[in-house]
């Protein structure tokens, strides 16, 4: 499932928390609620993968987020 899939199927309050700590490595309740949205898929387009800080989005992802926060259109991610 692609990020512009899954954004709007997360609350309100884990899409504020991605913008506002956008490049960051997830919370446990921020990738938890990404993964149930995407019924546990990740795609190499958004998920970076694991880091030692924690769950990592790649930098494409952050530049689509940034462009949501915004208020632009963001570019599907492929």
């Amino acid at each position: 499932m692609k990020i512009q899939e899954w954004w709007p199927l997360v609350t309100a309050e884990t899409r504020n928390w991605l913008i506002a700590h956008n490049g960051e490595p997830l919370t446990q309740a921020v990738s938890a609620e990404i993964l149930s949205a995407t019924r546990g898929a990740t795609e190499s387009g958004w998920w970076a993968g694991e880091s030692a800080d924690g769950p990592q989005l790649t930098d494409a992802a952050v530049d689509w987020i940034e462009t949501i926060a915004n208020g632009e259109d963001p570019a599907p991610i492929e």
